[in-house]
C-alpha cells in the first residue's frame, strides 16, 4: 500500500486489548472514525468547518468484517474512500491494513446523511455547492496528502 494516500496510520495501544491479547473488535469502528476524520481534514472540509458551516454529518450505518488480528503494538493503515455520495447520503469505505506485512485486517463501510444546524435532512448541492462539488469529484478516489 502507498503510503502517500489518505490512509490513516494507527499504532494499536494496550487499552484497546481484550483478555485474548488482541485488539477488541469495537476499537476498529473508532479507527474508521479517525481515518475518516483525517480524511475531511485533509481535503479542507474537518468537522470543525463543517459545524462551522451549519453542515453535521450523523452515522447512519456502520459495518465491519474482520479478516484477521491486530495485536499491541502492531501499526495499521486505514484507507477511507467516499464510495458514493449524492449530496444528501454518503457512503465511505475503509480497508485496514497491517504496515509491516500488507495483510488484510478488516474492512467495513460507514453510511451518513448531512442536517443543517436544526438536525433536519439538507442538500449540500443546495446549501454549500463548492463543498459538494468536492466531495463529488472525490468519489471512488484515494487522496493524495500533500
Amino acid at each position: 500500500m502507498n503510503p502517500n494516500l489518505s490512509q490513516y496510520e494507527h499504532k494499536a495501544h494496550y487499552y484497546e486489548t481484550d483478555q485474548m491479547g488482541i485488539i477488541h473488535h469495537s476499537n476498529y469502528i473508532r479507527w474508521f472514525e479517525e481515518s475518516r476524520t483525517n480524511l475531511l481534514d485533509s481535503i479542507g472540509f474537518g468537522y470543525d468547518q463543517m459545524e462551522e458551516a451549519g453542515i453535521i454529518i450523523p452515522v447512519l450505518g456502520i459495518a465491519c468484517e474482520y479478516k484477521s488480528m491486530v495485536r499491541y503494538n502492531q501499526t495499521v493503515y486505514i484507507l477511507p474512500v467516499i464510495e458514493s455520495f449524492n449530496g444528501i447520503k454518503m457512503t465511505i469505505s475503509y480497508q485496514i491494513t497491517d504496515k509491516v506485512s500488507g495483510t488484510l485486517r478488516a474492512v467495513g463501510k460507514s453510511d451518513h446523511c448531512f442536517l443543517n444546524s436544526n438536525y433536519r435532512p439538507v442538500s449540500l448541492k443546495k446549501v454549500n455547492k463548492t463543498i459538494y462539488d468536492l466531495f463529488e469529484r472525490l468519489i471512488g478516489k484515494e487522496i493524495e496528502i500533500n
